[in-house]
């Protein structure tokens, strides 16, 4: 018992060191990444992922600044019964452009998500500090403008993600996939 309860702190402990160092790309325009993206790259340590990585395609990710300088953030994956999975988040800017806080009802967690990496006609890096009853678990997702990227910017993930904590096992490059149609 004592030995698990250690690792969970260790765990905890390296998650919020981790956090302090990751810091939003320079310069952020909200209005530049508005728009349509391809969720290419997901990596997570969390249970949840572990256990339906395999699962997992490509979907889209709908990126809208609001007029007070908040994103809107609206999700869409096509399942394997040609249904669609559909989740969506407003959240809120922080003093740090580039930064912003949710509240997701639907996994009941506190979410602190920075842009650490964007050429806005390419590529986003967005890192996730994710905590739920006192637990952290860390969370990085690769868009891409087009459903494929260059292998150096999938590497890039890669590295960022193994840097970050994550085990090479929960470091996934998505298959691509059939797209929702419009809501």
């Amino acid at each position: 018992m004592a030995t698990a309860l250690f690792s969970v702190l260790g765990i905890l402990l390296c998650s919020l060191l981790v956090t302090s160092d990751v810091l939003p790309q320079d310069n952020f325009n909200i209005q530049a990444v508005a728009g349509k993206w391809y969720l290419i790259g997901f990596a997570t340590n969390a249970q949840w992922f572990v256990d339906h990585r395999a699962s997992m395609k490509m979907g889209t990710a709908i990126l809208t600044p609001t007029a007070a300088g908040d994103l809107d953030m609206s999700y869409a994956s096509l399942r394997s019964d040609a249904s669609c999975w559909r989740m969506s988040h407003l959240a809120k800017k922080t003093d740090v452009p580039g930064k912003f806080v949710f509240k997701s009802e639907r996994m009941d967690n506190d979410n602190d998500m920075r842009v650490v990496d964007v050429k806005y006609d390419e590529y986003a890096l967005i890192y996730t500090l994710k905590t739920n009853g006192g637990v952290s678990t860390v969370l990085n997702k690769l868009y891409g403008r087009g459903n494929q990227l260059n292998p150096q910017l999938l590497e890039k993930f890669k590295q960022f993600s193994l840097e970050n904590g994550i085990l090479p096992e929960n470091i996934a490059i998505l298959p691509q996939n059939g797209e929702c149609a419009e809501a």
